[in-house]
């Protein structure tokens, strides 16, 4: 099943996706568990069943054509917990601390970060001149736990959303006269719309493997990332492990699991890029600027496309 959260004027809605149909929960039954997604995440196996049952049924009265509804972010997470240096390849091309490969880069993102697909990533000159994207997998938590096995990890989770984790190269990379580097990961990853998410999550009954996505990345239609999620130095398993020893995961946590080659970083030599040639992807010419168009794929889930506008002082105002 592939659930997610449109708009309905102003009030935030759950749909359920069938092909190009969103199928309006609420609309066909109200229960509490359909108010939000974290109700519904919160109701476990009792809140998909009775979502089954009316994606079965396809009730007239609650079904819209996806392209006709504006899409929202399908939660808004609690805790977006990230790990970064998470593929051999991206590895391969950027300036590493010494850390990297070890052990998973741990960061946090807010849920002030979060944005839905179609909303505007803010460039803004003042925050960074080198703006870039990174195409994720993100894990959805459906059930708590602390100190989590591998073994049982999965068993924790409610289903997986594609993630775009914006990053300020020029915040977060920092490296001194004799080369050594070093990372301000917060001040690099965490401000505004740094985190678009979606279109959907795809339940684990609609993923078999998260270690065998095929993922993707185009900026104005170019084809920067394309990769598989088996290239992960840690697996989704072995990350919700190692997130559980700081947290109690709870339900509607995000999870972060890295980015694969092709960033705009590994064509920057002065933050130390070192761009591996791959067939079918074209290097980076720059960072992303107003007026790019970034889209984030991943097979099974969907595509989440979000344009880069210009940020001005008044477009937050009361």
């Amino acid at each position: 099943m592939k659930i997610g959260t449109y708009l309905n004027g102003v009030e935030k809605r759950l749909f359920v996706q069938d092909g190009d149909t969103a199928i309006d929960l609420l609309q066909a039954e109200d229960r509490a568990d359909f108010v939000d997604m974290i109700s519904f995440i919160r109701g476990g196996d009792t809140s998909k069943s009775a979502a089954e049952k009316i994606l079965a049924a396809r009730p007239p009265n609650a079904c819209k054509p996806i392209e006709e509804i504006k899409l929202a972010e399908p939660l808004p997470p609690s805790t977006v917990l990230c790990a970064g240096s998470n593929y051999h390849a991206h590895n391969a091309e950027k300036a590493s601390s010494p850390l990297s490969g070890r052990e998973p880069e741990f960061f946090l993102k807010t849920s002030d970060c979060v944005i839905g697909p179609h909303a505007p990533i803010l460039y803004d000159e003042r925050l960074s001149q080198k703006l870039d994207c990174e195409t994720e997998l993100a894990i959805v938590i459906g059930r708590p736990g602390r100190f989590i096995a591998v073994e049982d990890a999965l068993d924790h989770v409610f289903g997986y959303t594609i993630s775009n984790d914006v990053t300020a190269r020029d915040r977060q990379v920092r490296m001194t006269d004799d080369g050594i580097v070093f990372y301000e990961l917060g001040r690099g990853k965490a401000f505004d719309a740094a985190l678009p998410l979606g279109p959907v999550i795809a339940t684990t009954a609609e993923i078999a493997d998260p270690q065998k996505l095929s993922l993707f990345t185009e900026i104005n239609g170019e084809p920067r990332q394309s990769a598989s999620t088996s290239d992960m130095i840690w697996t989704c398993a072995e990350l919700i492990h190692f997130f559980s020893i700081n947290f109690t995961l709870r339900p509607g946590m995000v999870i972060l699991t890295g980015t694969p080659a092709g960033t705009a970083w590994s064509v920057d030599a002065e933050l130390g890029g070192k761009w591996q040639p791959t067939e079918g992807l074209v290097p980076a010419s720059r960072y992303c600027l107003p007026g790019d168009t970034v889209t984030s794929a991943i097979k099974g889930i969907g595509v989440l496309e979000n344009p880069v506008i210009q940020y001005q002082d008044n477009l937050n105002s009361p």
